[in-house]
């Protein structure tokens, strides 16, 4: 075995025990910082965690958690405002009297809109509904002649009782509000019309409609502001007019080839 001189065994051991300690020192030291980076670290996710909730900590105690689906069907009645329209198709031709007329509806005048509505649960996510609702409320015509610049507005009375079948599509409840859109047809009657009027509409018409809505949560009720927009389909204009004994009345509605009905509601539903 090989013997070193014992100066170089001194400087050896010497040697050994330094790297020993720097080896030991830097380990605590190492272990230490990442101690304290671990420390900072939790403490720093502990406040965030505090400062910035999770989004099902800001939940809110929903009201009537079970009102969508705890009944097959339910009852509930609306109120609301609308406008009625007409979509006027003018043929342009000329009378005996070589007068072209054309007519437009220049404004809306809002009407009343009240009804009840029964709602049949299909699945969470989707209701079919229907509406029965009395519209009261007029249009006016506006007709002007072509080459005289003659005009004459005419005034129409119309209340009507409306009958939509919507299928209902909700989105997940958010706390205390679902917003949801619809979509459907609808047949209507007019009710209390009169004869006599230089132009008259068809009592009956029928169509589709669309319209969005959101329904708010409340402790003992669920209120529903909604607008709609419905569409009518046929040709309402009663182009028979034998109830006209003036002949020159027959003139506004020989101006016209085609109508047909629009209107834009909105109500509140409380249900």
């Amino acid at each position: 075995m090989r013997k070193y001189p014992q100066c170089l065994k001194n400087s050896l051991t010497n040697v050994h025990h330094y790297f020993e300690k720097t080896i030991s020192f830097s380990f605590l030291r190492y272990y230490l910082i990442k101690k304290l980076h671990l420390k900072r670290t939790i403490i720093f996710f502990l406040i965030a965690f505090c400062a910035f909730p999770l989004p099902a900590q800001k939940r809110k105690v929903q009201n009537n958690p079970y009102a969508d689906i705890i009944k097959p069907y339910h009852l509930g009645f609306h109120v609301g405002l609308h406008a009625q329209d007409l979509l006027l198709t003018n043929n342009g031709i000329a009378t005996p009297n070589g007068e072209i007329w054309f007519a437009e509806v220049p404004e809306y005048s809002p009407g009343f809109s009240v009804g009840v509505i029964g709602d049949l649960f299909l699945n969470p996510y989707m209701n079919l509904r229907a509406i029965p609702t009395i519209h009261f409320g007029e249009k006016t015509v506006h007709f002007r002649e072509y080459f005289t610049k003659e005009d004459k507005r005419i005034s129409l009375r119309t209340n009507y009782l409306d009958i939509p079948i919507d299928l209902k599509i909700s989105s997940m409840r958010l706390n205390n509000c679902r917003p949801y859109i619809l979509g459907g047809v609808y047949g209507s009657m007019e009710i209390g019309s009169k004869l006599g009027l230089p132009l008259l509409m068809q009592n009956f018409d029928y169509g589709f409609e669309v319209g969005l809505g959101c329904t708010f949560y409340f402790p003992l009720f669920r209120l529903a502001p909604e607008l709609k927009f419905k569409f009518g389909i046929p040709d309402i204009l009663q182009k028979t007019r034998d109830d006209l004994t003036n002949e020159n009345d027959k003139i506004y509605t020989n101006a016209l080839s085609k109508v047909t009905s629009r209107m834009i509601v909105f109500t509140f539903n409380f249900e």
